[in-house]
């Protein structure tokens, strides 16, 4: 298997138009967050999208994919994984038919040379971002929930966007991929990795931008139910709970009042809807205690 040249090629003309086209895909970019983007594609960087949870930040990487045509390949990483999970592994199971079917019938170094051939390779998400010859978009989604060394498997695809494999050699992307990485910040990542990444920081969004949101997800609603849904939503979101209501939390909310035919955001509206929002008793009472809805 031999290596190629890797391509950019650019896929946005302006800050201007990383505004729209994400528009056009659903996804209200801010200004910072257009630009960080323009230029993550412009450079050919990795863009590291730190922040809690329930921000945007996978959305960011679907609303790239969308808005500029482009596959979307995700590797949700997790405690645990591996090498194997991320990069790619061998079909052992064919492997083993195959050395069996070829016993007594020739020599082992021919068997060999098979069965370590692309017949018996399974490439997992980074391999197959690698490999893609259209446009694509590489989704590493919550980095900071696998282990460091997976990391360490990472320096080599974000910084010559190849890949080694042992029995065949190196894998060079043809075609650059627009790579995205997303962290909830529970660890810090290495310093090797941030390097080789342009950094967003994604924040809950101004109460403005999350009415935008919600009337372009759910146009349904009224503004005067949009305002009191997002006003509830930061009250919330300003208590000690463990976990904060998210943006799509906001939009289901929106979407619940609407399949309930519910026009305005009483006390019992709240009441009886406040499982869409928050998600641990303990919140749900201190809610409800600081709401003063029981």
């Amino acid at each position: 298997m031999t290596a190629v040249s890797t391509a950019h090629q650019p896929a946005f003309g302006s800050v201007a138009d990383v505004v729209e086209r994400l528009g056009a895909a659903g996804y209200l970019a801010s200004t910072a967050v257009a630009t960080t983007v323009f230029l993550a594609d412009r450079l050919g960087k990795p863009l590291l999208v730190e922040g809690p949870a329930g921000v945007g930040k996978t959305e960011l990487a679907k609303a790239v994919a969308a808005a500029t045509d482009s596959g979307l390949v995700r590797l949700q990483c997790y405690e645990g994984i591996d090498e194997a999970r991320a990069l790619y592994e061998w079909n052992h199971a064919k492997q083993l038919l195959r050395i069996t079917a070829g016993q007594g019938a020739e020599e082992w170094d021919a068997t060999r040379d098979d069965v370590f051939s692309e017949e018996f390779l399974l490439p997992r998400p980074l391999l197959t971002a690698i490999r893609r010859t259209d446009p694509t978009v590489l989704l590493i989604d919550e980095i900071d929930k696998a282990d460091v060394e997976v990391e360490g498997l990472l320096l080599e695809v974000l910084s010559d966007y190849q890949v080694s494999i042992p029995e065949l050699g190196t894998v060079t992307a043809a075609r650059r991929p627009f790579v995205l990485l997303t962290s909830n910040s529970t660890r810090e990542l290495s310093e090797a990795l941030k390097r080789r990444c342009l950094f967003l920081h994604l924040d809950f969004p101004d109460a403005d931008l999350e009415r935008r949101i919600v009337l372009t997800r759910v146009p349904e609603l009224t503004e005067q139910l949009t305002d009191a849904l997002v006003r509830t939503v930061r009250v919330l979101r300003a208590m000690e709970l463990r976990k904060v209501p998210s943006v799509a939390e906001t939009i289901d909310w929106g979407r619940t009042l609407l399949a309930l035919g519910l026009d305005t955001l009483d006390d019992e509206a709240v009441r009886s809807t406040l499982g869409v929002v928050l998600k641990h008793r303990s919140d749900a009472d201190k809610a409800a205690a600081e709401l003063r809805l029981n």
